[in-house]
């Protein structure tokens, strides 16, 4: 496993920005729409070697292919599980109402209409439920971001190399329920199908990145739970998704969780001291949470009393994907010396709240908050090892 011996290493959460090309012929291929598989492949294969060459460009250590396979992280699993339908609902027939805004939207309802209705986890043009026992049916899919990713690295000196996948709790998010008995059960399905991209990813000699912004924002979709009920409910997934790795070694495994990448309020977001001890109950050796936005930078005073599990590493993001500022290096630095003197410096990475590619105005402004990231490392670096520097 890597760890910052000598120096803090960079890493971050996933999604890079693509070309308008790209991201029309991925989501043509999803939609089942006409598009030029030939175009695409040789498209995706080029842009996926762009994308590393670019992370290495800027400083960053532990790379992935930028999500650019995916139409978007939260619905790429739509082709690769089968067993639900699409349908149109109606107040009568129900569907996917639940909002990861939620309780924020109470307070804040003159914002969410005119932002839209809320940020509602519907699928962006049908709802899905599942109608039928789930099957893994991405072997194709899968192959081509493996593929694709490994051939990019050639040649290309990286500390760390990993793919990120979705988590069944996540997964839970868009896809209704009307076949298996109970939530368990339908929890377990979806940890089996999603068994088989973990292993794959990681017997494939790359890292696994798995992406849990369900342990937290759940929490804004049941604004009747208490955090009892709440921690109740992220244990339950987390039980599930514990199950799914059971195979991959711990060091292979990074976590990351987020309250939502959703720009908005945030105002009732669950502190991260309420679920701490749930997310660290996940098996990783890595954790990635959110710690440079307005809403949550404050709770790096959370690891003054709570403790790494033994041996594992703190991702802290040090810049973020909701403003479009470029965090100056020395803020940077900054961060990640308040976190190293909390955990220990060997036991920090620099990384991100969230993928930023997507959730920023423009790719210039990722790619220079990656240069700022790996920027206010070395100074942290320099820092905290001055023997050495």
């Amino acid at each position: 496993m890597q760890r910052s011996l000598d120096r803090i290493l960079v890493t971050h959460a996933g999604a890079l920005p693509r070309s308008d090309e790209l991201r029309s012929l991925i989501f043509a291929r999803a939609d089942g729409q006409p598009y030029d598989a030939g175009v695409l492949a040789r498209k995706l294969r080029d842009e996926v070697a762009e994308a590393v060459r670019k992370q290495v460009a800027c400083g960053i250590d532990v790379v992935n292919d930028g999500e650019l396979g995916k139409t978007n992280f939260t619905n790429y699993v739509r082709e690769r599980l089968s067993g639900f339908e699409q349908r149109e609902t109606t107040a009568k027939t129900g569907g996917l109402a639940h909002s990861i805004s939620a309780r924020d939207e109470v307070e804040f309802a003159g914002y969410y209409e005119k932002a839209g209705g809320g940020f509602r986890n519907r699928a962006p043009r049908l709802p899905s439920f599942c109608v039928d026992e789930l099957r893994y049916i991405g072997r194709t899919a899968l192959e081509e971001d493996l593929s694709n990713f490994r051939a990019a690295l050639e040649g290309v000196p990286v500390a760390g190399a990993f793919l990120n996948a979705n988590t069944p709790g996540t997964i839970e998010h868009w896809l209704q329920n009307e076949y298996y008995p109970s939530s368990e059960a339908f929890l377990y399905a979806i940890a089996e199908c999603m068994r088989t991209e973990y292993d794959a990813i990681v017997e494939a000699g790359f890292d696994l990145h798995v992406d849990n912004p369900d342990l937290p924002d759940a929490w804004q979709m049941y604004p009747e739970m208490s955090v009892r009920e709440y921690r109740d409910y992220a244990r339950l997934r987390v039980d599930v998704l514990n199950h799914a790795l059971r195979d991959v070694p711990r060091e292979k495994i990074t976590l990351h969780c987020c309250w939502g990448s959703f720009h908005g309020p945030h105002k009732f977001d669950i502190p991260l001291e309420d679920i701490v001890d749930v997310i660290f109950s996940v098996k990783a050796a890595r954790y990635s949470i959110e710690a440079s936005n307005p809403a949550h930078e404050h709770e790096w005073a959370v690891f003054k009393d709570v403790r790494l599990p033994d041996g594992a590493m703190l991702v802290p993001g040090v810049v973020g994907h909701c403003t479009n500022f470029i965090e100056h290096p020395r803020l940077v630095g900054e961060r990640l010396e308040r976190y190293a003197g909390l955990v220990g410096k060997e036991n920090i990475m620099a990384g991100t709240d969230c993928g930023i590619g997507p959730r920023v105005a423009h790719p210039t402004i990722c790619w220079a908050k990656f240069e700022s990231m790996r920027d206010g490392a070395a100074l942290a670096t320099k820092a905290l090892w001055p023997a050495l520097c």
